[in-house]
């Protein structure tokens, strides 16, 4: 068995109760570890000596199959057309969904070999899912599907940006802030998530970026989205283009919105780009929260790597819109990147 992925106890048994339940425990079954996300779920190739290879989706408690947002989500998402990976079944007391296996190829992993012509096609192809997401979440729309009551509200926003502060800011760079730069820093994150708040709300995968799309077949397939809810219409386009794991140059980036304004006519073009930016802060805020997090407390040092690209943004940012002067002041207290 490769790397033994089920060494700690409870997944091992339960791996071992759902091989048996499948039939696979004298079949020469191995097991491989599949690098996963951000959460505390772990994910298991399962790759039979005779049959088809497929993923386990295990969580850390039972589940309950009516509520569980990766098929909630997944449900939603089918209906749109949208490429997900299929659902072949659950074990609802083991905690564990059965998914079909896209392989490996992430869009990331894509890009590293791909012509520049073959990016573009992809990141083309990747905006047009953002495109068929929105128009067909307003089609969609009903409380069958969780996403569409909730939101990312002044709450959710401003707690995000409390998180990069707390877990980026004080746990991993180890900065002390004083009562008044916490202060002057709420002052700008409310008015920032205010902003954003106020915006009018499409439907968003929320966490669409380079390592969350698969190229299986021949096209790109949409995993984690789990957490998609409400929000505004240039989040899912930030976290592809403001990607904390993929360079992209700003003349990139530019007609790349415009590939997305000339797919979504609804949208008002002469404002998307300041809207674009004030999602981009953010957005880059919260990915560094989480970035740190996971190195801080998780030990998850993978992440390193993506935090210079991820200031580098924020800076661009910065320096190119003078809406966030005040920001960049008192968050260049404590982040030498962000410095003019």
């Amino acid at each position: 068995m490769a790397d033994d992925p089920t060494k700690t106890p409870p997944t091992r048994e339960r791996v071992r109760t759902y091989m048996e339940r499948a039939g696979l425990l004298a079949d020469q079954t191995t097991l491989h570890e599949v690098t996963g996300d951000a959460s505390n779920r772990q994910f298991i190739r399962v790759i039979p000596a005779n049959g088809t290879t497929h993923v386990l989706v295990i969580h850390p408690e039972p589940i309950n199959p009516g509520t569980l947002p990766l098929i909630n989500v997944g449900q939603l998402f089918k209906q749109m057309s949208i490429p997900v990976p299929a659902i072949l079944g659950t074990e609802n007391d083991l905690g564990i969904v059965v998914l079909e296996d896209l392989g490996d190829v992430t869009l990331q992993g894509h890009l590293a070999q791909a012509s520049t012509h073959e990016r573009i096609t992809r990141y083309e192809e990747a905006i047009g899912l953002i495109v068929m997401i929105q128009r067909e979440g307003r089609h969609l729309e009903s409380p069958t599907f969780e996403p569409f009551g909730l939101a990312f509200d002044v709450a959710k926003l401003t707690w995000e940006l409390d998180f990069f502060v707390d877990h980026f800011l004080v746990r991993h760079r180890q900065r002390s802030l004083t009562e008044v730069d916490r202060t002057s820093l709420a002052e700008e994150f409310l008015s920032l998530a205010r902003e954003l708040a106020n915006e009018p709300r499409v439907l968003c995968h929320r966490d669409y970026h380079s390592r969350n799309l698969m190229v299986h077949g021949g096209q790109l397939y949409v995993i984690d989205f789990q957490d998609a809810r409400m929000g505004p219409d240039t989040y899912d386009l930030v976290s592809l283009l403001r990607d904390s794991y993929v360079e992209l140059d700003r003349s990139l980036v530019e007609r790349l919105i415009a590939h997305y304004l000339t797919l979504s006519p609804p949208v008002a073009a002469s404002d998307y780009g300041s809207r674009f930016d004030r999602m981009a802060v953010q957005r880059n805020l919260k990915a560094l929260g989480t970035f740190g997090h996971q190195v801080a407390t998780r030990g998850k040092t993978r992440y390193l790597d993506a935090i210079p690209r991820t200031l580098s943004y924020l800076r661009e940012t910065f320096t190119r819109n003078p809406r966030f002067t005040r920001l960049q002041d008192l968050l260049a207290i404590h982040l030498d990147e962000l410095r003019t």
